[in-house]
């Protein structure tokens, strides 16, 4: 009798037992939809690649390529000196040269064209791009894929249009072997653009062809042999390799990112 009882009592408070089951459900849906912890940060707005041209890149880069004109001084005690800034591994120039450099500075719309590519094509991969100084002592720039972000030391673009092209694209390159990686966020991978005698040979990528590199500038494979490269693996040789023997190729940039990031993408 008392088995009945206590069984019909159970019955009865089913339904109540039912609705609060539902209840204690419900947190743990919710749980489903946080993102792992691996999962990289949202991109800050502010670091828009093409914020840096409403922000007045353009600018900077154009008060930069003035220091880069000659200069005639005249001396105290008659004639003219004139004064230059040579980059590492630039021939002297000869004075009618540098006599030309003055009457007919260099527009840089080459590089200028070729920035405004790359910081458009960074931002349809989804990557940002800030004026900030790198995590890495040393360096003008680095790309963290954790982060979806290239810092530019501030001071680059000062240094004139040549040079913050070739650092850009350098980095944009590295955007791309991590796009080749498995996407923009990934750790980076080299391409296989760059035979291990360090010299840059033609070949084809998936997508398109990458073109003929021109001969790399032997003064930015000296730069692996800085202090700073010291602690790389194996990997991240290869890839520094890649992108300095590369970076020089101001439009190859672009054509890597457009293959690697953007080519058979969903949209």
């Amino acid at each position: 009798m008392l088995t009945l009882i206590a069984l019909a009592l159970l019955v009865a408070a089913l339904p109540e037992l039912l609705r609060r089951l539902e209840s204690l459900e419900l947190p743990s849906r919710t749980l489903a939809v946080v993102a792992p912890a691996d999962d990289p940060p949202p991109l800050d707005p502010a670091l828009r690649p093409l914020a840096l041209l409403e922000g007045g890149l353009m600018q900077r880069l154009d008060h930069g390529d003035r220091d880069w004109i000659p200069r005639a001084e005249p001396l105290p005690e008659g004639g003219t000196r004139y004064i230059y800034r040579r980059r590492p591994g630039d021939p002297e120039l000869s004075l009618a040269q540098i006599r030309a450099l003055i009457a007919q500075p260099p527009s840089h719309a080459p590089e200028r064209r070729a920035i405004v590519d790359l910081l458009t094509t960074l931002e349809q991969v989804g990557a940002g791009v800030g004026l900030i100084e790198p995590i890495k002592t040393g360096a003008a720039a680095e790309w963290d894929p954790r982060a979806r972000t290239i810092r530019v030391r501030p001071d680059v673009p000062d240094q004139g249009s040549l040079e913050f092209a070739r650092v850009l694209n350098h980095e944009a390159i590295h955007v791309a072997q991590s796009c080749a990686a498995g996407g923009v966020a990934s750790p980076p991978r080299p391409l296989g653009l760059v035979a291990a005698s360090e010299q840059p040979h033609d070949t084809r990528v998936h997508g398109g062809e990458t073109g003929n590199p021109e001969p790399s500038d032997p003064s930015a494979f000296r730069q692996l042999q800085d202090p700073l490269y010291a602690d790389l693996s194996p990997s991240e040789q290869r890839m520094e390799k890649e992108a300095y023997a590369l970076q020089n190729r101001l439009d190859l940039g672009v054509k890597l990112l457009r293959i690697q990031c953007l080519d058979g993408r969903a949209g």
